[in-house]
């Protein structure tokens, strides 16, 4: 059972990619590292860049890929503070590793000495020159921000730093028909249940595998949605039909901890699974479309404005905290562009 382990650099991160022929042994054991995930694009599992990972698959330490031992201590301050303020473990995640990265650029420098103007050489020096996404380099200026703002106690002028511009992409979004066979397509009550929440109510991916049984309310016909995004509780209401479909899942499955719970009970529903059962469910109904489980979020808000739902309401089901962000979804409704005329019709 032989494997070769190199570093690579995966979405603006530094990783570990692990090569081995298939091997179930194996594979269960590159899934229990933490964070271990199966890139799809380059065919390989790979796992974060850290010491201990290092250590593990006997891959040598570059001086240069960690920060200095100041960096460090400093990196362990701000991942504290992060915590006090109670940050979610995604967010700490993001700007922690951020940081990191900021400071192996620097790591010959004392993080007292570090400028402004520091902060726009890398942004120039390192960010553009790699080719690393916009979204990496705005998560980089806010992680140095409050890094700068809390640990520090210094102030770094943004203003001076190139943020990118954000492209204007507009949201994925299925038609009725293609919705209807994607939730049809499963004919295992569980699959076929969790894909029909998501969609009938909106929800992230996160928000259904974080229901518990209490959350739903079939006398007021709602669903509570706990700690979402923003740590924000919010209510979304309850479709009959899917209410019809929740009692039949519970006669089948009988929930415990959690409303979808995975082969152990009282053990949350894993993501990878639930992302897998949607591309089953693609490959079944014939859309060959690169759906993922937040397009049917979207085509939920699609589908409601188009059915004359005031953009406020959607707002409050969706959980935005700006109107801004739902304003999207009036750029994908096909409601009103598909009553303009063609000029190509009266030639």
């Amino acid at each position: 059972m032989a494997w070769t382990a190199k570093l690579i650099k995966h979405k603006g991160e530094n990783r570990i990619a692990v090569y081995f022929e298939k091997n179930t042994v194996l594979i269960t054991r590159i899934k229990q590292v933490e964070d271990a995930k199966w890139s799809q694009q380059k065919t390989v599992w790979h796992i974060p860049d850290t010491i201990e990972n290092r250590e593990r698959f006997k891959i040598e330490p570059l001086s240069h890929s960690f920060p200095s031992k100041e960096g460090i201590e400093h990196i362990t301050k701000f991942i504290q503070w992060l915590s006090s303020k109670r940050y979610s473990p995604s967010t700490i995640k993001t700007y922690s590793e951020a940081l990191k990265s900021f400071l192996i650029f620097y790591r010959e420098k004392q993080i007292a000495e570090i400028t402004n103007e520091d902060v726009v050489i890398y942004n120039n020096e390192y960010i553009l020159k790699n080719n690393l996404s916009a979204s990496y380099q705005n998560q980089i200026v806010n992680a140095l921000k409050l890094f700068f703002k809390t640990i520090q106690d210094k102030q770094i002028i943004i203003g001076t730093i190139h943020r990118p511009k954000r492209a204007k992409v507009l949201p994925n979004v299925l038609s009725k028909e293609e919705v209807k066979l994607i939730l049809n397509a499963h004919s295992n009550t569980k699959h076929k249940m969790m894909l029909s929440l998501i969609y009938s109510c909106g929800l992230r991916c996160g928000e259904l595998l974080a229901l518990q049984p209490v959350h739903i309310d079939s006398k007021r016909n709602i669903v509570l949605l706990k700690n979402s995004k923003g740590k924000k509780d919010r209510i979304v209401p309850l479709s009959s039909k899917i209410l019809e479909m929740l009692r039949d899942y519970y006669k089948v499955y009988k929930p415990k901890t959690w409303l979808f719970e995975g082969q152990t009970i009282g053990i949350q529903y894993d993501a990878r699974s639930l992302q897998l059962i949607l591309k089953q469910a693609l490959q079944k109904a014939g859309i060959t479309k690169p759906a993922t489980l937040h397009w049917l979020r979207h085509s939920y808000a699609t589908h409601l404005l188009e059915s004359g739902t005031d953009l406020r309401y959607i707002q409050e089901l969706l959980g935005h905290n700006s109107s801004k962000t739902t304003e999207i979804y009036t750029h994908v409704s096909t409601k009103s562009i598909q009553q303009i005329k063609s000029p190509f019709d009266d030639l």
